[in-house]
């Protein structure tokens, strides 16, 4: 029987924050902003393990307290330049089998619900492929010339915006990786491989953390919650 298993790069920055801590470490509700990402993967009894990819120098992971996590959760020192280079790392240090199913998440991602979580499993777990949560793009789309001006308006129809988790089999995911090593989503690689990946319809409250703008409204929703 395949097992899921969560996996989450972390080895980055994050520059467009403006911060001297990369970005994973920024305080959020009290804790590091990858806590909440690690603790919803965690919590979700369907999951076996959850690996974080961390870059091969970090010194600041240790330095939280992560007890309260359980022992699914598990470093892996092994990150690379680029998020595919960590996640390839991240597969190949954490020797899967080849059918079981890798969900992997944004840290910066800390708002996402078990709800999504298990809806997400739950309508990919028997598809040949995989795929990813996503919303329908609802905003007008501009393409800009090299001056800042609008040089033509994107038809929206169609058009979604790439969340995580995206999940595919763990063989198939290091295949396209390998294969692919230049992109900036999973679902990139698999349909490089001439795949589609299953949409699965999540909302926007499971947004990246990109700006410090973004950490405010993290801040409100985990509060309400």
């Amino acid at each position: 029987m395949s097992l899921f298993h969560a996996l989450v790069p972390a080895a980055g920055f994050g520059a467009r924050m403006g911060h001297e801590l990369p970005k994973q470490y920024l305080p959020l509700t009290g804790k590091p902003l990858i806590f909440h990402a690690l603790s919803t993967l965690c919590a979700c009894p369907k999951i076996s393990t959850v690996f974080v990819v961390l870059a091969p120098d970090d010194t600041l992971f240790h330095s939280f307290d992560w007890s309260a996590l359980g022992d699914k959760l598990q470093p892996l020192y092994c990150g690379g330049v680029t998020r595919a280079e960590s996640v390839l790392n991240g597969l190949l240090a954490a020797e899967l089998e080849a059918d079981d199913w890798v969900l992997v998440h944004d840290g910066a991602r800390p708002c996402l619900t078990q709800l999504l979580l298990d809806k997400l499993l739950v309508e990919l777990c028997n598809d040949d492929t995989g795929g990813i949560l996503a919303v329908p793009v609802a905003d007008t789309l501009k393409c800009a010339d090299q001056q800042q001006r609008i040089s033509s308006t994107q038809d929206r129809a169609g058009l979604w915006q790439a969340q995580t988790p995206q999940m595919f089999r763990a063989r198939l995911l290091v295949q396209a990786l390998q294969q692919s090593n230049r992109v900036t989503d999973e679902a990139s690689a698999i349909e490089a491989l001439g795949l589609k990946p299953r949409l699965v319809l999540s909302d926007s409250t499971n947004f990246k953390v990109t700006y410090p703008q973004d950490l405010l409204l993290a801040e409100v929703l985990l509060q309400r919650r």
